[in-house]
């Protein structure tokens, strides 16, 4: 008797702890690539490996990636652009074809794990003008179709990344939710096709916006609890919401009962949340820390919401920082990474059972060297004179640092133009003639870096034996669409209301 008490108890002992360092394990991030000096896609996978992320989303199938994936033990999620669901739809040929070339050939030839087909990103946008409304759930059944053809019908699931402005709520409570009147039967048909195939419903969850586009919204409610603060409560019946994470979240919950889903039965991804370090008043390394460490902590302990307990598989927005993204959104749009665009971390965080971020291993630098305004030039004719240069510099290098709010706001007009200057020769890998600027730039050894600013050093991809092409030119159909986030901070809203 007392030997089977003892097994019961033991096997229940190793049921629990494999459950915990599963929550501790499930570390899962976006690795976006517009970036103009890309790390390795060996160096990245390593970086993913050595902090414990074992699952990540790419937007578009780059060739790199996916092969630097292949037998890495990560999971996969490789995403299919906007500017592709036409084509797409139009045939199940079309589909067969992208998922040969993209799923199957990198599953088979270089095991690469991947898992899931993200058909499009955020379709529904309400500034894309139904462009991809009458595409994309053609599109989804094709690429499903096409997935069962090629075998892997129940190895790789397909699903959609939504923003979260494709549910509403009439009085700012989560529990009135409801999907978008105009998408209304197009978003029931979807999640009852992803539900019917057992794939999941992927929706995209940004509180950062919500506190940067409104100066009125209480600072604290964009953050988890037990960070420093607390949030007056939103009371939604004998519900009390203390974070706009939760409620943004249980508003979709709503949507799904009201339509007929079990929500605890229904699969659910957070495809994209998180925090920028830069660019914005808002965008700070203190913010984000405390925004993602909120959020890792209830990634560890596998919380849920107050509508649904399950813990929703959630996806960190972002890996790294792309100096190439569309800024339209806001400066703030380059600085997503946990990791800036070298792989270095930028804030402390603990990932859970005494693990915290570690740096990428064997990046390679071009010479320590940095272009700055000229002595000379600084103390001559004035600002006037070199006006023009910085303008010039900025238009084809990233400059969003030096915004207000921004980590080098406080530089004094010299040391902007010696910024600006900088980041085009980095930018340009040191080429002669790249530091020239009418005769106003003079090229130094000396770390001119100053405070919280810092002048970078470019990664010099000549020397690294990349996996991948040269990046492509920003995109409208990925992760940073024109114009996405504004809308995005208006659905976002949810819960504020009431503040009012």
């Amino acid at each position: 008797m007392g030997t089977r008490h003892d097994t019961y108890f033991f096997c229940l002992s190793i049921l629990l702890l494999h459950t915990t360092l599963t929550n501790v394990d499930a570390l899962a991030c976006n690795w976006g690539t517009q970036a103009s000096h890309p790390i390795p896609p060996n160096i990245v996978v390593k970086l993913l490996r050595d902090n414990g992320f074992n699952k990540v989303k790419l937007f578009e199938a780059d060739p790199g990636a996916l092969r630097a994936l292949g037998k890495s033990g990560i999971q996969v999620m490789v995403g299919i652009p906007n500017d592709l669901l036409a084509t797409m739809a139009s045939t199940v040929t079309a589909a067969e074809r992208w998922v040969q070339q993209n799923v199957s050939q990198y599953i088979s030839k270089y095991g690469t794990d991947i898992r899931h087909v993200a058909v499009g990103n955020e379709p529904f946008l309400k500034t894309y003008k139904d462009r991809f409304v009458r595409s994309t759930y053609p599109a989804l059944q094709n690429v499903q179709a096409a997935l069962v053809k090629a075998g892997l019908g129940r190895q790789v699931k397909v699903t959609v990344p939504l923003n979260a402005d494709v549910y509403e709520s009439g009085d700012g409570l989560p529990s009135s939710g409801d999907f978008r009147s105009d998408i209304k039967t197009l978003m029931v048909s979807i999640v009852r096709f992803l539900a019917d195939s057992l794939s999941p419903i992927t929706f995209n969850i940004y509180p950062f916006l919500s506190l940067n586009a409104d100066p009125n919204f209480p600072r604290e409610y964009a953050f988890f609890p037990g960070g420093g603060g607390a949030a007056k409560p939103v009371v939604d019946g004998s519900i009390s919401y203390t974070n706009v994470f939760d409620a943004n979240f249980d508003t979709l919950v709503s949507a799904l009962e009201k339509n007929g889903f079990d929500a605890n039965k229904v699969e659910i991804i957070v495809g994209e949340v998180g925090w920028p370090t830069d660019g914005d008043t808002n965008a700070t390394p203190a913010m984000a820390q405390r925004f993602n460490q909120g959020l890792l902590n209830r990634i560890v302990r596998g919380q849920g919401t107050p509508r649904r307990k399950t813990a929703p598989e959630v996806y960190i927005f972002s890996l790294v920082d792309e100096d190439v993204k569309s800024i339209d959104p806001g400066k703030f749009e380059r600085h997503w990474g946990i990791f800036s665009y070298d792989g270095a971390v930028k804030y402390p965080l603990s990932l859970g059972n005494g693990r915290q971020l570690v740096p990428a291993k064997g990046v390679r630098y071009q010479a320590r060297e940095w272009c700055v305004l000229s002595p000379q030039a600084a103390a001559g004719n004035g600002i006037g004179s070199w006006t023009s240069s910085v303008e010039y510099a900025c238009q084809l290098a990233d400059c969003t640092s030096l915004g207000p709010g921004s980590s080098c706001a406080a530089l004094d007009p010299a040391a902007n133009a010696s910024y600006a200057f900088n980041m085009y020769f980095q930018k340009m890998d040191h080429r002669r003639g790249s530091c020239v600027f009418d005769n106003l730039g003079f090229v130094t050894k000396v770390d001119p870096s100053r405070g919280s600013c810092r002048f970078p050093i470019e990664i010099d991809t000549s020397r690294h034996e990349t996996l991948r092409p040269p990046p492509s030119p920003p995109r409208s159909s990925g992760a940073t669409g024109i114009k996405w986030r504004t809308v995005a901070a208006a659905a976002m809203l949810v819960g504020w209301a009431v503040f009012n």
